[in-house]
C-alpha cells in the first residue's frame, strides 16, 4: 500500500471512531434524560413529591370520609375500582377524574369513592393500606392523587415506607405516627383485600380502573367497566340522578 493509501485508509479509521464516538455520546445523552424523567433507578421522586400544588388545588376544601370525596348527603356515588400502580388508573387520575371532581363533584351531584381492587403486585397492599389510613385523617383523595402523579414502573420496587411517608406527609397527613401504624394494621390490610374480593368476585371485574355507580334512579349497583372518557361518566351520573 502506498504511502498515500496509508494516509487515506488512516483517515478512514479516524472518521470510523468519531462517528462511534459521537453515536455513544448521543445514547449517553439519551440514557440520562430518561433516568432523569422517570426519577432515576425507582422512576419516582422518594423525597420531594411533585404537583404538590396541583392536587392542592383540585381536592381543595372539598369534604372527605374516608376514601370518599364529595358531599356525603350527594345522591349519586361514583366508585372507583382502582390499583395504585395502575399506570391506566393513573391516567384517568390526571386526565378523567378532574372533570369530574371539578363538575359533579363540587356541585354535589355526586360523591367519588376509591376501593382497592390490587391485581398488579405484591406492592399493591402497601400502598392500598397507606392510602385507607391516610384516609383515616380526611387526607385519603390528597393521598391518592399524589401517589398517582408520582408512581413509578409497575413492581419496580419503589413502593417503600419513605415513599409512602413522603407521599403521606405532601398530602397533609398530620399525625404520621398514627397513620405508620394504622397502615400496617391488619384491620386496614382486611379491607384492601376485601374490597379486592369484591371486585374481582362479586362484581366481576378484570381491569382497573373499573367503574360502578348508584344512585336515585338506578337499578342498586350498576356496572359501568372501564369508560371511554369523562362525557360517558357525567351522562351516567346525570341519568341515575
Amino acid at each position: 500500500m502506498s504511502p498515500s493509501d496509508q494516509e487515506g485508509e488512516r483517515r478512514a479509521r479516524l472518521l470510523r471512531i468519531a462517528a462511534a464516538t459521537g453515536f455513544l455520546a448521543i445514547i449517553a445523552v439519551v440514557v440520562v434524560v430518561v433516568v432523569a424523567s422517570n426519577g432515576g433507578g425507582s422512576g419516582t421522586p422518594a423525597d420531594h413529591p411533585t404537583e404538590v400544588g396541583a392536587v392542592d388545588s383540585l381536592i381543595g376544601k372539598k369534604p372527605q370520609q374516608g376514601l370518599t370525596l364529595g358531599e356525603p348527603s350527594a345522591p349519586v356515588e361514583l366508585i372507583e375500582y382502582g390499583d395504585l400502580q395502575c399506570s391506566a388508573c393513573k391516567e384517568f387520575s390526571e386526565a378523567v377524574l378532574p372533570q369530574i371532581i371539578e363538575g359533579q363533584v363540587a356541585a354535589g351531584t355526586a360523591k367519588l369513592s376509591f376501593r382497592n381492587f390490587m391485581i398488579i403486585g405484591p406492592d399493591s397492599l402497601p400502598a392500598g393500606a397507606a392510602a385507607l389510613a391516610a384516609g383515616e385523617q380526611g387526607r385519603g383523595w390528597n393521598f391518592l392523587e399524589l401517589f398517582y402523579r408520582n408512581q413509578g414502573a409497575e413492581n419496580s420496587g419503589y413502593v417503600t415506607d419513605e415513599f409512602l411517608e413522603s407521599i403521606a406527609r405532601a398530602a397533609g397527613v398530620k399525625d404520621l405516627a398514627r397513620w405508620n401504624a394504622q397502615r400496617q394494621s391488619p384491620k386496614l390490610e382486611r379491607e384492601a383485600e376485601a374490597t379486592t374480593a369484591e371486585a374481582g368476585g362479586k362484581l366481576g371485574f378484570e381491569a382497573t380502573p373499573s367503574f360502578a355507580i348508584r344512585g336515585p334512579k338506578s337499578e342498586g349497583l350498576e356496572l359501568l367497566g372501564t369508560p371511554e372518557g369523562a362525557g360517558p361518566i357525567e351522562e351516567k351520573i346525570e341519568e341515575v340522578s
